[in-house]
C-alpha cells in the first residue's frame, strides 16, 4: 500500500504522488486508504507547511478504479466506497496545511473530485477535467459535491450532466485551477505557490484556511462574527504580534 502514493518531504513541502501510473492512476479502495494516511501524516508533521499533490505518468487520475467497482455488487460495498473517497476529500478539505494540485495530465470524475477538493490548482494547458460518469450511466454524484464548490453552479451541473471534458483554460475561466501553464513552467509555478505559502506563519495559514472553508456554509452575519473572533485570536498570537510589531516600527 505505500507504494501507492509516494511521499517526499523537502522544505517545508510535502509532495504527494499517486503512483498507479500503468492504471491511470486509478482511486482503488486501497489507493484512496493511502492516500488519506499520508494526508493526515503530513498535517501532524512539524516540518511539513504546505502539500503538493500530484500523480505519476501521463494522467493525474481517471477517477475512481472501476474495474473494482464491478467485482462487487452489494449496495452496501458500495457505499462504503463512496464514504471512504468522501472521508478522504475531508482529510485534504480539514488539513491546516494549504493542499496544492499539481496537475500534470487528465483529471476526471473522482479525479476531478481531488482537484476541486485542493485549496489551490495549476494544470498545464493541456490537461482535461470533467466529471464524466453519465457517458456509463454513472452521474458523478460525489465529485459533484466538491464540484459545485468550486465553481458556479450552472457550469459544474453542465460538466456532470453532459460528461463533456474541458480544457485547462476553460477550467481557468470556471474557477476550478488556479492557473494553465505550459508542461516546462508546471513545476516552477508550483513551487513559486508552495515556497510563497511555506514562508507564512502556520498559525494564522491553519486559523485561516479553516475559517475560510468554514464561513462558507454560513449566513453572512455568522460568517463575520466567526471571522472577528478568528482574527482575534490570531492578533493574540505572540509571533504574529511579533511580525506586526517590527512592520509598524519599519514605518
Amino acid at each position: 500500500m505505500d507504494d501507492l502514493v509516494l511521499s517526499q518531504v523537502a522544505d517545508g513541502i510535502a509532495t504527494l504522488t499517486l503512483n498507479r501510473p500503468d492504471k491511470a492512476n486509478a482511486l482503488s479502495a486501497a489507493m484512496m486508504d493511502a492516500l488519506e494516511a499520508a494526508v493526515l501524516a503530513a498535517a501532524t508533521d512539524p516540518q511539513v507547511r504546505v502539500l503538493v499533490l500530484t500523480g505519476a505518468g501521463k494522467v493525474f487520475s481517471a477517477g475512481h478504479d472501476l474495474k473494482e467497482m464491478l467485482e462487487h455488487e452489494d449496495t452496501a460495498w458500495h457505499e462504503a466506497h463512496f464514504l471512504r473517497c468522501s472521508r478522504l476529500m475531508a482529510a485534504i478539505r480539514a488539513c491546516p496545511k494549504p493542499v496544492i494540485a499539481r496537475v500534470q495530465g487528465a483529471a476526471v470524475a473522482a479525479g476531478c473530485q481531488l482537484v476541486a477538493t485542493c485549496d489551490l490548482a495549476y494544470a498545464v494547458e493541456t490537461a482535461k477535467f470533467g466529471v464524466n460518469g453519465i457517458n456509463l450511466g454513472l452521474f458523478c454524484s460525489t465529485p459533484s459535491v466538491a464540484l459545485s464548490r468550486a465553481v458556479p453552479a450552472k457550469q459544474a451541473l453542465e460538466l456532470a450532466l453532459t460528461g463533456k471534458l474541458i480544457l485547462a483554460p476553460r477550467a481557468v475561466e470556471i474557477g476550478l485551477i488556479n492557473a494553465a501553464v505550459p508542461a516546462d513552467r508546471l513545476d516552477e509555478t508550483v513551487a513559486e505557490a508552495a515556497r510563497a505559502i511555506a514562508a507564512k506563519l502556520p498559525a494564522a495559514i491553519a486559523m485561516g484556511k479553516a475559517l475560510f472553508h468554514r464561513q462558507m456554509g454560513v449566513s453572512l452575519e455568522a460568517a463575520y462574527a466567526d471571522a472577528s473572533q478568528v482574527m482575534a485570536c490570531n492578533m493574540g498570537d505572540p509571533e504574529t504580534r511579533q511580525l506586526v510589531a517590527g512592520f509598524v516600527a519599519r514605518g
